[in-house]
């Protein structure tokens, strides 16, 4: 960026405050934001009129105020499909370790206190035949689909609307209209869906308690969707047996009751990072601007500057 263009950077991992964020709107045609960076209305308003394209670092834009944008008549634009298998990947890892009880057996060998094999210790349970519940059946999602299938899951998936016959056969994957009887049927549910006003606390403690007993929940997607007192309970309970968290809804903040609980696996929002994903992100984001400096429409255009 800095060879193509007129560049002010941030250079190290501290995200920008508020005030920062809208003195650089006030000064550039073009901002390049994280998912860190909460860009509302109120800031898109401040903006100044040079400021013509959002080019977002990453897939999703709940972090942006799109109507806002599109009242100002600027070009969002984001990177989809990048970070499909990394994401993938680490919802995999909850998958998998979950049941198998992974942390608590880090945990064990850490503490020192680990006494060797015995025929009871830190029993489990198996992956095949179970069913693995999808919810949210884009790209990550069956990114997902495809690698539990390696397992022996049995995959029943939820989505706003049907995929091909092809692709589901393709995945060996069973749509399943309602949510609620998605959760009731699955032994392990994974989240991949945005964080939309329609998504924002859908996995409640209703649902929750429709979910099996002993079953776990994934979420590599956003902290938002899910309940968190809701899923504490369920897991302090014993309802829900165990589960995997990449997000959370006030970042970097973690209930200390999710880190003190032996079977949830809490990891630091690293669901995109490797540095292939990043370094792909950026290419993306650098094509978006060149296409639109150039007079061009960007390819991966979320809003046009018209709506």
């Amino acid at each position: 960026m800095g060879e193509l263009f007129d560049v002010t950077l941030n250079t190290d991992d501290v995200p920008l405050s508020r005030a920062e964020l809208v003195a650089a709107m006030n000064d550039c045609d073009v901002l390049v934001p994280t998912v860190t960076d909460r860009i509302d209305a109120d800031m898109i308003e401040q903006a100044g009129e040079h400021l013509r394209l959002i080019a977002n670092f990453g897939a999703g834009t709940e972090h942006i105020a799109l109507d806002a944008a599109a009242a100002r008549k600027m070009i969002v634009t984001n990177t989809p499909g990048v970070f499909t298998d990394d994401t993938a990947d680490i919802a995999l890892a909850g998958i998998i370790g979950v049941p198998r009880r992974v942390r608590e057996g880090v945990q064990l060998i850490r503490s020192g206190e680990w006494t060797g094999w015995t025929p009871t210790a830190l029993l489990g349970s198996k992956l095949a035949g179970k069913v693995l519940g999808i919810v949210g059946m884009g790209r990550i999602g069956q990114a997902v689909a495809h690698r539990a299938q390696a397992f022996g899951l049995q995959i029943a998936y939820h989505n706003r609307k049907q995929l091909p016959e092809a692709i589901e056969r393709m995945l060996s994957a069973t749509y399943i209209e309602k949510l609620d009887d998605l959760l009731a049927a699955a032994d392990i549910v994974t989240l991949h869906c945005p964080a939309t006003k329609q998504t924002r606390g859908m996995i409640d403690a209703r649902r929750i308690g429709l979910m099996k007993p002993g079953a776990s929940l994934i979420n590599t997607a956003r902290g938002d969707l899910l309940d968190q007192d809701a899923l504490v309970q369920a897991l302090e309970s014993g309802h829900l047996t165990g589960a995997g968290l990449d997000v959370y809804p006030q970042e970097p903040l973690v209930d200390e009751r999710l880190i003190r609980h032996p079977n949830v696996m809490t990891l630091p929002h690293i669901g995109s990072a490797t540095r292939e994903g990043r370094e792909e992100s950026g290419v993306k984001v650098i094509a978006n601007i060149r296409m639109w400096a150039d007079g061009h429409r960007p390819p991966d255009q979320v809003l046009t500057g018209l709506n």
